[in-house]
């Protein structure tokens, strides 16, 4: 496995490997690996001869108030994760590489951004689409890869890949999950004990929302009134939002009809949290 920490190097790598009709697969991380970046690095070997792994910590994404500083990073093992798995290059610069002195250009995707964690993160998804871009453009892959747990981040890449047509397919993956149901995170090494326990609860309230749908409940507060119920029973959650929206637009519905995402965001303490489940009716 290579490690790339300049543009140039991922460049030519990536060059090299369309040389000879290779198919590139970008994974578009943070780091940290857990379960669920593995799996995204398996399926895009499924799917492509080559597999890049991007590993930066943008810093646009992350407001004045948030744990840019405390994120956790482990460089050493994220590379020998990702080896184990079959990654061919891991793509890795520093802020200078991506937003050198004078950077002054940024990506933005209207609409389905200002709701959800746009609306309690301003500017995150800004910086969401200008790396992501970024990363587009230095790679230029065919497919791209990305989790169910960020839905809408998945959502907004995938309107902004349409809507400025870019030459890739986008492939979102199911969320993995722990045996407890909690989502797989990065961010999960913050709880505490007591906060690990008390987190599935986020899940437990979405199975419930999904079996309450199948038993026929299309009112969309009383749908999100359950869950709300169903998280404040559990020790020291606090809710950041929860939403029960249309997909693929994120428009507020007032009845459950077609296809349609329950997405919340909660805190344990200063650990913000974030799940979703998808249903069709």
């Amino acid at each position: 496995m290579q490690v790339c920490r300049t543009i140039n190097e991922i460049r030519e790598f990536t060059d090299r490997a369309r040389t000879v009709r290779k198919t590139v697969g970008l994974v578009p991380t943070m780091g940290y690996f857990h379960e669920g970046h593995l799996n995204l690095m398996r399926e895009a070997k499924k799917i492509c001869d080559c597999v890049v792994v991007s590993l930066y910590v943008n810093p646009l994404q992350f407001g004045p108030r948030e744990d840019l500083a405390e994120y956790p990073r482990d460089f050493e093992r994220d590379c020998a994760l990702a080896e184990s798995v079959g990654v061919d290059a891991i793509f890795a610069p520093d802020d200078d590489e991506m937003y050198p002195a004078g950077y002054n250009s940024y990506v933005e995707v209207s609409g389905i951004t200002d709701k959800l964690c746009g609306l309690s993160r301003p500017g995150h998804f800004r910086g969401v689409t200008t790396v992501v871009t970024k990363l587009f453009n230095i790679v230029r892959p065919d497919q791209a890869f990305f989790g169910q747990k960020d839905a809408q981040q998945a959502m907004v890449i995938e309107k902004m890949v349409r809507d400025l047509n870019m030459n890739l397919e986008i492939i979102t993956l199911p969320i993995v999950r722990e045996a407890d149901g909690l989502a797989m995170s990065s961010r999960n090494v913050y709880l505490s004990e007591e906060q690990r326990r008390a987190a599935p609860v986020l899940y437990r309230s979405l199975c419930a929302f999904k079996a309450a749908v199948d038993s026929g409940e299309r009112d969309v507060a009383k749908l999100r009134r359950g869950i709300e119920e169903m998280i404040l029973s559990a020790p020291g959650a606090q809710i950041d939002y929860i939403e029960i929206l249309s997909v693929p637009d994120l428009e507020t519905v007032n009845t459950l009809t077609g296809k349609c995402i329950a997405a919340l965001a909660v805190r344990f303490g200063k650990t913000r949290l974030i799940d979703n489940m998808v249903v069709e009716v």
